[in-house]
C-alpha cells in the first residue's frame, strides 16, 4: 500500500513524524507537508503563484516540502509519486472536532484527497501546556489504522485521539455549537487587534466527535463531500 502524508502543522512537526512511524508498518510511506504552519488554513488552493517542492531529510522517509497549503501539498504530493492509495494527514496538533471541520487544514488535506479520486484520512489529537505524548499515543493510531485501511468503502474519515485513548468509537459530527470566539486587544502602540480563537464547550451529545473526546475514546467520524440538504431539496423540490 502507498500512503502519502500530509498535513497543516508544517513538515517539521513531532506529530507528522509520529504519524509516518506507524504508518511504515502498512506499506510506503511518502511525505510531502507545507514547509511552514499552516493552521485553520483550510481548503485553500494556490493559484497566483508558482509552488516548489524541496526534499528534505526526515530520519530515513521519503520527505518534502512546499511552499503552500495543505490541499497544494496533496494535489502535488499525488502527481508526482504517480498516485496513491490512501492519503493521511496529521496527527495534527489540536483536535479538530464538530464545526472546527469547516476551516481545519488537516481534514483539507484528506478532502483533497478524496476530491482527486484517492481516500482521505485525517488524524489530530489535542493539546495543552505539553506536547502530546506520541509513543502512548501509537498503540491507538495503528489500531485505528488497522481498521480503516482495509475498508475502501470509506473515502473520507475524520479522527480525533485523546490525549489517554481507552477505546474507539464511531462517531457523528457535532454541529450543535461553534466554538469560534472574537478576543479584542490593544498592541503596545495603542492600536486595535484582535484574536480569532476558541472557547471551550461544556455541553456535548452523547455519541457525537466531542462526547467521544470527552470519555475518553477515539473518534472516528465518516464524512462525504457532498453538501446538500437533501431533505430539505426534496421538500423544496416537491412544493
Amino acid at each position: 500500500m502507498r500512503m502519502l502524508l500530509a498535513n497543516d502543522d508544517g513538515i517539521y512537526s513531532p506529530g507528522l513524524l509520529a504519524l509516518a512511524r506507524c504508518a511504515r508498518e502498512f506499506g510506503d510511506v511518502r511525505l510531502v507537508a507545507p514547509d511552514v504552519e499552516q493552521s485553520s488554513m483550510g481548503h485553500a488552493i494556490t493559484h497566483s503563484r508558482p509552488l516548489r517542492i524541496r526534499r528534505t531529510p526526515i530520519e530515513d522517509f521519503d520527505a518534502w516540502r512546499v511552499n503552500g497549503t495543505p490541499a497544494d501539498c496533496v494535489a502535488i504530493g499525488l502527481d508526482g509519486w504517480g498516485g496513491a492509495d490512501i492519503v493521511l494527514s496529521g496527527i495534527n496538533l489540536g483536535s479538530n472536532l464538530g464545526n472546527a471541520m469547516w476551516h481545519s487544514g488537516t481534514l483539507a488535506a484528506a478532502k483533497q484527497a478524496a476530491l482527486l479520486g484517492c481516500r482521505g484520512i485525517a488524524l489530530s489529537t489535542p493539546t495543552g501546556e505539553a506536547e502530546p505524548d506520541f509513543e502512548r499515543l501509537a498503540p491507538y493510531v495503528k489500531l485505528v489504522l488497522e481498521r480503516l485501511l482495509p475498508e475502501a468503502a470509506l473515502k473520507l474519515v475524520n479522527v480525533n485521539l485523546p490525549r489517554e485513548p481507552t477505546g474507539i468509537r464511531w462517531t457523528r459530527q457535532s454541529v450543535r455549537h461553534y466554538d469560534g470566539s472574537v478576543v479584542p486587544g490593544e498592541d503596545p502602540m495603542g492600536r486595535k487587534h484582535f484574536w480569532l480563537t476558541v472557547h471551550p464547550i461544556e455541553e456535548v451529545e452523547e455519541g457525537t466527535d466531542r462526547w467521544a473526546i470527552r470519555n475518553g475514546l477515539v473518534s472516528l467520524t465518516p464524512l462525504r463531500l457532498d453538501l446538500t440538504d437533501l431533505a430539505t431539496l426534496e421538500r423544496v423540490a416537491g412544493a
